[in-house]
C-alpha cells in the first residue's frame, strides 16, 4: 500500500499530498483533514474512497457557492446547477442541506425577493406565480410571497399610466400577468383621468 510521506502546505487552503515521496495530488485542506490523512499513514482502499468522498462533497459546495454568491437561487435552480455540473445525487442532496441549515439556500426568501423584484419591473401576479412556480418553489410559499406584495390593482394602476392608458395599457397589463380585474379597473381609471 503507498503511504503518505509528506502533506506541504501550498497557496489558498490547499495541500500537496506526497505518497511513497512522490507528489500524488493537490486537495483542499478540508478533504484532507475530512479525510484524516496523516503522515506515515497507508493510504488504503477505506481511505482513498474517503478521499474521494470528501473531494466530491467540497466540490459540490464549491459549486454551490459560485452559483450562489452574486444572487439568491430556489432549490429546485441550485438542484439543477449541481446536475448539469455532474454532481452526484448524494453530493447534491449533502450540499443543498448543508447549506439551508446554514441559511444560505432559502426559498421563502428566494420567494419574496424573486416577487417583489418582478412586482417592481411592472408585471402582476399570474406572471409572478408562473415565474416562482418554474423555480421549483411550493405553491404555498408562491402564495405567501404574491400577498406580501401591493395590491395588484394598484401595481396595475402605476404601470396603466406609464403606458399612457385606454387599450394599449390593456395590452401591456394583459401582456405582463395582471388579472382581468385589474386590467379594467387600472385601464378604465386612467382612461377617465386623461
Amino acid at each position: 500500500m503507498p503511504q503518505v510521506t509528506a502533506l506541504r502546505s501550498e497557496r489558498a487552503g490547499r495541500v500537496a499530498v506526497q505518497l511513497d515521496d512522490a507528489p500524488w495530488r493537490t486537495l483542499p485542506l478540508e478533504v484532507v483533514m475530512r479525510a484524516g490523512l496523516r503522515i506515515g499513514q497507508e493510504l488504503d482502499r477505506p481511505r482513498a474512497r474517503a478521499v474521494r468522498r470528501e473531494l466530491r462533497r467540497h466540490e459540490a459546495l464549491a459549486v454551490s457557492n459560485r452559483a450562489l454568491r452574486h444572487r439568491d437561487l430556489s432549490t429546485r435552480s441550485l438542484e439543477r446547477r449541481l446536475e448539469q455540473r455532474a454532481v452526484g445525487p448524494a453530493e447534491r442532496a449533502e450540499a443543498v442541506e448543508t447549506l439551508k441549515r446554514a441559511g444560505v439556500l432559502d426559498d421563502r426568501r428566494f420567494a419574496r425577493r424573486r416577487a417583489t423584484a418582478l412586482a417592481g419591473r411592472g408585471y402582476g401576479d399570474a406572471a409572478i406565480r408562473f415565474d416562482l412556480e418554474r423555480h421549483g418553489l411550493a405553491g404555498e410559499l408562491v402564495e405567501d410571497a404574491v400577498a406580501d406584495l401591493d395590491p395588484e390593482e394598484a401595481r396595475a394602476r402605476r404601470v396603466a399610466a406609464a403606458a399612457g392608458g385606454g387599450a394599449r395599457a390593456a395590452r401591456v397589463l394583459a401582456r405582463r400577468g395582471f388579472g382581468a380585474d385589474a386590467i379594467e379597473a387600472a385601464a378604465g381609471d386612467v382612461a377617465e383621468m386623461g
